[in-house]
């Protein structure tokens, strides 16, 4: 049922929500702005990634959730373009 595809998706989102994780626990110990929109772009970035394994490895021809998906990649990169632009110290 799985394949390969399958195993890269769920990789990429573990690796994702560790780095969020990492960015989260950093923001924590520092209060830095930049590591907290890094960490909700990361943060959002994991749910993508996660919703990706779902629809092409679960649910492969039932529901479709690229708009879902879509939604979301656009939310992480626009937070994370926010914190460049108007957190610039």
């Amino acid at each position: 049922m799985f394949g390969w595809a399958a195993a890269v998706y769920f990789l990429c989102f573990l690796a994702s929500a560790g780095c969020s994780w990492l960015l989260v626990r950093s923001y924590v110990n520092s209060r830095t702005k930049l590591l907290l929109w890094s960490a909700i772009c990361f943060i959002l970035l994991a749910l993508n990634n996660f919703f990706l394994f779902i629809d092409l490895a679960l649910l492969p021809t039932m529901i479709d959730l690229s708009l879902l998906r879509l939604a979301i990649g656009l939310s992480a990169v626009s937070a994370l373009l926010y914190g460049f632009i108007w957190e610039l110290d």
